[in-house]
């Protein structure tokens, strides 16, 4: 609550209906600017010249009846103060990323730990929440809502302001239903647009997944078995699942920019078209290593069986899950797990992250420590924006000017693609560290790594920034990402896997996370009816000559 000593002594004297009026005003107009703005483009393409103008009214009758229904004593003035806060900070997301707060982007936005949320914080996003959030809230605290004389008056002006919005909206719809009618259809994102839409995708996303019965858990692949090896060798494989990567700026899949300079000598195989199953972790990670497709995929569902990683730890295989990107989305809640401390200050942390080397110090503990079947995964911090010059150190930096700021919008389109890709360079350095690493115990084990990204990023092609645009419409720097895979000679022997063909099929197959469950078990080696051989990228390449 703001306190009253920081206002004037004297409060303004308003009543509900001409307050409810003010806010709706202020919601239909400013704090959905992103929406007009969207409209006023579209309506190019609209016959009526008084389409776009109808907007703001449309919307201001709408928020009149929506405010009506929550305008209580008591109790409208905390909730406002909670709607206008919490729409400054969608309003700047919106009008500067082309975010859209729908199902999945309440998601992203409640599993998001405090570390991610301090990436957002800049001068811009302090304006904006300054001037149409805090200020507006203090107005609010300066007014004082006059009651009416009596309950009849002011259900009778309830009921009044209420049919005025009806009235209007129906005028509106008598003359340009037909106009609204195209562009929502030819635009279906338009309504997840509208602030204060997180509200009520927020509470469906609670009600999801704090109200809603939980489901029995399955237990898929009990039967998991390691297939043996002519060597005898254990079977040591290491993943390194990457953040926000996009494929089209790697270095093996065409890029123009040497991306990839500390492993393009160790024949690594990159697959070249793969798609993602979300465009933002907490949707993709389970669901890359689940059983279900992108189509098919359903979160409680995955959240009560067993995945990919489970599957091979019934095999027998000792598994480790080493974090440095905001948690592990309920995958390796079986799993031996380790979070990187972010909170250190040395030369790979900064007291809020830490650079994706920090993570290779674990890993060596668990790769020496005793010779049988290991499972490693990494979860990397990867190329995390909008800080993404955070993610790497300033001499690993080959590409200038980049863009050393979080409001990226602020920044040119060169800067933010050199400051993206000097991430990249960086990923890739880090890939080089655990090739390297297992080089050297090769002699102990059947040694192989793989690299897959959770998805892409859009860079402001097209006026739009990060991730997390709904799927149906999102853009391909969002959903196209890298998949890579180094597999020495040995390795491929033992496993049955001819290496000449998985390069041909990189070149030529259609791609997905659908295809990793069942990939990382052809790849590992673990039989188990769970396999699904269609969707193994190694399938067509065993025991071949």
């Amino acid at each position: 609550m703001i306190s009253l000593k920081i206002l004037p002594s004297r409060q303004i004297p308003m009543s509900m209906t001409t307050l409810i009026v003010l806010c709706a005003v202020y919601f239909g107009t400013v704090i959905n600017y992103p929406v007009l703005n969207t409209l006023f483009h579209l309506s190019d393409s609209v016959p009526n010249p008084f389409f776009f103008y109808t907007a703001p009214i449309l919307l201001t009758c709408a928020f009149i009846i929506i405010f009506s229904l929550f305008a209580w004593p008591y109790f409208f003035k905390p909730f406002l103060f909670f709607v206008v806060l919490t729409s400054a900070a969608a309003l700047y997301a919106e009008k500067n990323f082309q975010v859209m707060f729908d199902s999945s982007m309440m998601e992203s936005v409640f599993e998001t730990n405090l570390s991610e949320i301090s990436f957002y914080l800049n001068m811009t996003t302090v304006c904006y929440l300054l001037c149409f959030g805090v200020l507006p809230c203090v107005f609010l605290a300066w007014v004082r809502i006059t009651p009416y004389s009596t309950w009849m008056k002011a259900v009778g002006s309830r009921v009044s302001l209420i049919l005025v919005a009806a009235i209007g909206i129906g005028l509106i719809a008598q003359t340009c239903y037909k106009d609204y009618a195209s562009v929502g259809r030819n635009n279906c994102y338009l309504n997840k647009m509208i602030i204060p839409a997180h509200i009520y995708y927020g509470a469906r996303y609670l009600k999801k997944t704090y109200l809603e019965t939980k489901l029995d858990y399955h237990t898929i692949g009990s039967d998991a078995q390691m297939v043996a090896t002519p060597n005898s060798k254990p079977t040591l494989m290491v993943i390194v699942l990457g953040e926000t990567a996009r494929a089209m700026n790697f270095a093996y899949n065409g890029y123009k920019r040497d991306t990839n300079p500390y492993t393009k000598d160790m024949g690594l195989i990159s697959f070249q078209d793969v798609s993602s199953c979300g465009t933002y972790t907490a949707l993709s990670v389970p669901c890359m290593f689940s059983n279900m497709t992108r189509h098919s995929y359903n979160k409680p569902r995955a959240a009560a069986q067993d995945n990919a990683l489970d599957v091979i730890q019934h095999a027998g295989v000792d598994i480790l899950w080493i974090d440095n990107d905001g948690g592990d989305k309920g995958v390796a809640k079986h799993l031996a797990y380790k979070t990187i401390n972010a909170s250190l200050n040395n030369e790979d942390c900064n007291g809020l992250t830490c650079f994706d080397v920090a993570m290779l110090k674990d890993a060596k503990a668990f790769i020496d420590n005793g010779s049988h079947n290991k499972l490693l995964v990494l979860h990397t911090i990867g190329s995390h924006g909008p800080t993404y010059w955070q993610r790497y150190p300033n001499i690993q930096a080959p590409f200038q000017p980049a863009c050393n700021r979080s409001d990226i919008e602020n920044c040119n389109d060169k800067q933010i693609v050199n400051v993206y890709d000097n991430t990249l360079v960086y990923t890739d350095y880090v890939l080089s560290r655990v090739i390297e690493k297992l080089k050297s115990v090769s002699s102990d084990y059947n040694v192989m790594m793989t690299y897959i990204s959770d998805h892409g990023e859009s860079l402001g092609e097209g006026g739009v920034y990060l991730h997390g645009t709904p799927y149906l419409i999102a853009p391909k720097e969002q959903t196209h990402v890298p998949w890579l895979i180094w597999m020495p000679d040995e390795y491929a022997k033992q496993k049955g896997i001819n290496k000449k063909c998985l390069a041909t099929k990189a070149q030529n197959s259609n791609l997905s996370h659908d295809n990793l469950f069942h990939s990382l078990l052809g790849l590992y080696g673990v039989n188990t009816k769970a396999h699904d051989s269609t969707l193994d990228i190694t399938q067509s390449c065993q025991s071949l000559s």
